[in-house]
């Protein structure tokens, strides 16, 4: 925290969470974020002071958080989810609460989906501790209704978050931009993102390169649509496959997996066929009606949703911050 300090006020270094190779950035860049999105391709995020503070100021007043509240860190500092939280401490003055290893009390937290599974599923003190919160923000990967449901009604009060690192994280609250950021969506439904909380760029070799912002806006590869004026993320440019000559989004269909097995333990991924070019694979964690899925699927979304082949595995691989890691499924496959 005395670190983030000095690079949030000037008097200290820049600093670096995650994977960072460059050893010096711009003047007004406070910190740098490593990311590998979803394509694997490693960027390092650059930050200024001004985007940070803003994000952080305007995340509290959303939530209502007055000084001397808690924050809770719950995630990596690998991530920009988890660094926000420590931002949020330090502009209410408090001393955030270390809840990486065990379930302590706090005003706020952010966790990701899996987490929040994990609390209705058998983990009753992290249930607990969330219950007794303010409010918790949910985001780093698709939230499902059912499982949103599940936790308000034992009353968990959630906030749905989207964001990335490219936009100081979270900017995007229950479907509405937080002041001084802006979105749109493309002609193809992608959503774009601007305003006060943007990145100025990823660094490369200790030097800024901005071809990704244009014109201050940032393409974030993520479809969307506006139901009842509020943003809905449908899922990634880069999760969408040509099965059969058909374009197939893999996070509809876990979506929809998700509300019929009321579970978060399931994925879809493809694996290269000579028939369908890419065929898709459901891997649950249990047995499952092979027949009754491949009719839902169909019925859901199309004929073209019906999975080629079902696997069991022992766990869901996941990345650090809670998304299915596909890649890693394909190779087991």
């Amino acid at each position: 925290m005395a670190a983030l300090a000095g690079a949030i006020e000037g008097t200290g270094p820049a600093l670096g969470f995650g994977s960072i190779a460059s050893t010096e950035v711009p003047e007004e860049i406070a910190l740098v974020v490593g990311t590998s999105g979803s394509t694997g391709d490693a960027k390092e995020v650059a930050l200024t002071r001004a985007a940070l503070l803003h994000s952080a100021t305007e995340s509290n007043r959303y939530l209502g958080a007055e000084i001397g509240d808690s924050w809770a860190l719950s995630l990596p500092l690998t991530h920009i989810a988890a660094v926000n939280v420590l931002l949020r401490a330090y502009l209410l003055k408090s001393q955030p609460v270390d809840a990486r290893t065990s379930h302590q009390p706090a005003d706020f937290t952010a966790i990701v989906p899996t987490q929040l599974f994990r609390a209705l599923n058998g983990d009753n003190e992290l249930l607990e501790t969330l219950i007794g919160m303010k409010s918790i923000l949910v985001g780093g990967a698709a939230l499902s209704d059912d499982l949103y449901q599940r936790a308000s009604d034992r009353g968990v009060k959630i906030v749905r978050t989207y964001g990335m690192s490219e936009t100081s994280g979270g900017c995007i609250y229950d479907g509405a931009a937080l002041p001084g950021v802006t979105f749109t969506l493309e002609s193809n439904g992608e959503i774009s993102i601007g305003g006060k909380t943007l990145a100025s760029g990823y660094l490369r070799a200790g030097q800024l390169d901005a071809t990704n912002f244009k014109s201050g806006i940032f393409r974030t590869r993520d479809f969307g649509k506006l139901e009842n004026g509020k943003l809905q993320v449908l899922g990634r440019v880069d999760d969408i496959v040509i099965t059969g000559g058909e374009n197939l989004s893999l996070d509809l269909v876990e979506s929809v997996l998700k509300n019929f097995l009321k579970s978060e333990e399931c994925a879809a991924f493809t694996v290269e066929d000579a028939e369908w070019g890419a065929a898709l694979c459901i891997a649950t964690i249990s047995e499952v009606n092979k027949e009754v899925i491949s009719n839902l699927l169909e019925e859901s979304i199309g004929v073209h949703a019906k999975p080629k082949h079902f696997t069991v595995v022992d766990r869901i691989p996941r990345t650090s911050i809670g998304k299915v890691d596909r890649r890693q499924l394909g190779v087991n496959k």
